[in-house]
């Protein structure tokens, strides 16, 4: 029988940073899709996303709860 092991707290927080990432990144190209999206850089686009925060966790809650 196999056993079913949580991967460690550092593993499982860099996954969810990923995913976060991978999320804003989408984002981004959603927007860079506008006409006014076209006219500004990608982190330009991401930092007036995520207003600056550094916290992945944060920016994400942040832009989810803004729609």
């Amino acid at each position: 029988m196999a056993i079913n092991r949580t991967p460690p707290l550092d593993e499982r927080i860099a996954n969810i940073r990923a995913d976060i990432d991978a999320f804003i990144d989408a984002r981004v190209a959603e927007i860079r899709k506008t006409p006014a999206g076209k006219e500004l850089p990608d982190t330009v686009v991401r930092r007036s996303l995520t207003h600056g925060i550094g916290c992945q966790c944060a920016a994400y809650l942040n832009i989810i709860n803004s729609n």
